[in-house]
């Protein structure tokens, strides 16, 4: 569907952001503060990390892109809290540098106050897809972002997009202007505030770092870096102010949830209709065969050529149709035969009723396959699920006919054993062989009257039909007839409506996904995380 990519991204944002930060900062609210410090490439993120903790634990150098997995530094106290994976669960924690960007290289650095935490993170322009990924990931797991930028760079588009993005959820956000000529700071800070105010951040503090050499140890003088550290410093020693930003940028993010919520369960709208109505696609090419089927078992066609010539072989001749009041022994006579292993004409009828059934529902199944496959091509949704082996049954399809079929004649045998249990239709029936009186019944199926033959049926039959009703009637009676032949037409068509089922299943269950998620389920969750939120008062006096 048009919005099933935009949703797709949005959907996978908002897991991650409820998986990296929103569930583990819900459950430890005084948990330390993580600063993710983000930026363009070449910013300077890994120097000011170094310069701002007085020790060399991020790599920086000339060469791009430098961090290549995200680089966690902290205060010895707060290790645990990192260590144990409930924040960003999804990368691994390390000691050691690594150039895996699934891995979350840990520092210690005791310069560092207790209760904060700087993250390293990828630059957000990198030319490694994984790297911008990632980028993104950490920002939406940040309590305050801390985005460096360079006077060349302050006003290219993707950090802009990701400020709206930190904006829209309420993250608390500060600048750094790295690298800025002397001559050229109060005209370069003065423009970025304009941008600022005009993006509704004219409250995100701003610092601006001359152009300046670094000391022996590739760190910033600490005249330069000195008022940025000192910030953090307060913010460090002020369990209420790192505990205001936690809140706010939280509350935020949650705020977000919503909108976005609302969003995505249109999207699974779009997604339940499309579905239904390429199921009612689906399902009207198989009504359609399911009702073939049945027209076959009504009109007679059934009784055409092979069938017909092994019925009229297994009753007997015309001289035997014209007097067969009088000449029941002989049938009493051919049908003991064919139990006692002599010539059995009632095999052939079996055999040329499984074929004519088989060919039935080989048709009908093709015909079903490519109804539906061309009522999904005309749809733009169902025309991209397609592949060239649903526009024909399935490959086994002609074999588990088959056994649907000689399940099915097993069971009018049965059903011929259950009626045979009637000490009255013993008494009539005990020289009749129990499968001669299976295959009548069995023809019986292929009537639309149990047997009391129309003009049509006559014509097709040539008079075969009333032979078989009377060979049933002096078996069973006239009520026995109809019972059993009703009973195994309805078990053939059960039977043939899970044979048609397992077909159409190939393309609705391709549309299983589609109808997982709720629309109105999720607009519930969002409303009732909404109804949460207030109840938590997260941005309002400490409680």
């Amino acid at each position: 569907m048009p919005t099933a990519e935009e949703a797709r991204r949005v959907g996978g944002a908002l897991v991650a952001q409820l998986d990296d930060y929103l569930l583990p900062r819900l459950a430890r609210l005084d948990a330390p503060l993580l600063v993710v410090v983000g930026g363009s490439t070449g910013a300077g993120k890994s120097t000011l990390v170094n310069s701002l903790v007085r020790a060399p634990v991020s790599a920086s150098g000339v060469l791009r892109p430098t961090t290549r997995s995200p680089v966690l530094v902290c205060h010895p106290n707060d290790m645990s809290w990192f260590r144990s994976g409930e924040l960003l669960p999804g990368l691994t924690r390390t000691p050691e540098v690594s150039a895996d960007p699934n891995s979350l290289h840990l520092v210690a650095a005791p310069a560092l106050g207790e209760g904060l935490a700087f993250l390293d993170a990828p630059d957000i322009d990198s030319v490694v897809d994984r790297n911008r990924e990632l980028a993104a990931q950490l920002l939406a797991a940040a309590d305050l972002w801390l985005f460096v930028t360079t006077a060349a760079r302050y006003a290219d588009a993707v950090p802009w997009e990701l400020l709206h993005t930190a904006r829209q959820r309420g993250t608390v956000t500060a600048l750094v202007l790295d690298r800025v000529p002397p001559e050229a700071a109060g005209e370069v800070a003065a423009h970025l505030s304009e941008m600022l105010a005009a993006n509704d951040l004219a409250a995100a503090p701003l610092f601006v770092l001359p152009e300046s050499d670094l000391d022996g140890s590739g760190l910033l003088p600490e005249e330069v870096s000195g008022p940025l550290r000192d910030w953090f410093a307060h913010l460090a020693g002020d369990a209420s102010a790192r505990a205001a930003v936690v809140r706010q940028t939280l509350d935020g993010a949650l705020a977000a949830l919503r909108p976005s919520v609302t969003g995505l369960a249109a999207a699974a709208d779009d997604q339940a209709v499309a579905a239904a109505g390429l199921t009612e696609r689906v399902d009207a090419a198989y009504r359609n065969a399911r009702r073939t089927v049945e027209q076959g078992l009504q009109d007679g066609r059934l009784l055409r050529g092979e069938v017909l010539a092994r019925w009229q072989e297994f009753v007997g001749t015309g001289e035997f149709l014209r007097s067969l009041e009088s000449r029941i022994g002989r049938l009493r006579d051919r049908i003991t035969a064919a139990v006692t292993g002599r010539p059995a004409p009632g095999r052939n009828l079996q055999v040329a009723l499984e074929s004519q059934l088989a060919t039935l529902f080989r048709g009908v199944a093709a015909d079903a396959a490519e109804q539906a496959y061309t009522g999904w091509q005309a749809h733009p949704a169902g025309a991209a699920l397609l592949t060239p082996a649903l526009g024909r049954p399935s490959a086994d399809l002609p074999e588990r006919a088959e056994a649907l079929i000689r399940d099915w004649q097993r069971s009018v045998l049965d059903l011929v054993r259950e009626e045979a249990g009637d000490k009255r239709f013993v008494a009539r029936s005990a020289s009749y062989a129990v499968n001669a009186t299976g295959l009548a019944v069995m023809i019986a199926v292929f009537t639309s009257t149990a047997f009391i033959p129309t003009g049509a049926e006559v014509a097709v039959g040539a008079g075969t039909t009333v032979a078989a009703q009377k060979v049933l009637e002096a078996v069973f009676g006239d009520q026995a007839i109809r019972a059993l032949a009703a009973r195994a037409r309805a078990d053939l068509l059960r039977r043939v409506d899970e044979l048609l089922a397992g077909e159409a299943v190939r393309f609705t269950g391709l549309l299983a996904p589609a109808l997982e998620t709720s629309g109105d389920g999720l607009r519930a969750a969002g409303a009732e995380v909404e109804r949460a939120r207030a109840d938590l008062q997260l941005i309002g006096p400490l409680r």
